[in-house]
């Protein structure tokens, strides 16, 4: 995620500190399973940035960022979505259900996001994934005894 030059600010019970430089990047890389709170952090410094890219994984159980007392909902879409300046990327080492992907953008357009589409760039490279591969998935597990 890159960033302008940003004032220090204090939201909620963190203080968010300028970068010293403006062409400077900052990366939220997390070391554990997703838990660890990378959404938090990243929706915090979204405000303050250019661009948020999402470079692994795929749709989650997902956070809420509450912005100007509108609600809006990420399992797949980068954190900054919702902001007008900012250019949201999903990356190659990600996995994208399509159906849920376009579900989660109408459903964030409905709450007022707007020219989402030049604001959201997919890799040609991403993992596209249908709900039929999930099912065969569930299929193949049942078959080896896994029940679900």
């Amino acid at each position: 995620m890159t960033s302008r030059p940003p004032t220090a600010q204090r939201r909620d019970s963190v203080t968010v500190h300028p970068f010293p430089n403006p062409s400077m990047v900052s990366i939220v890389l997390g070391a554990q399973w997703g838990d660890e709170g990378k959404g938090k952090l990243v929706d915090l410094l979204a405000s303050d940035a250019d661009i948020v890219c999402r470079c692994q994984g795929g749709n989650n159980a997902g956070h809420s960022v509450l912005a100007n007392g509108i609600e809006y909902d990420f399992h797949m879409l980068p954190s900054g979505f919702h902001l007008d300046n900012c250019v949201n990327i999903i990356g190659n080492g990600c996995v994208v259900n399509l159906p849920e992907l376009v579900e989660e953008i109408q459903k964030n357009e409905s709450r007022g996001v707007k020219n989402w589409s030049q604001r959201l760039l997919i890799s040609d490279r991403a993992h596209l994934v249908f709900d039929f591969h999930k099912q065969t998935d569930g299929l193949i597990e049942r078959g080896r005894g896994n029940r679900r």
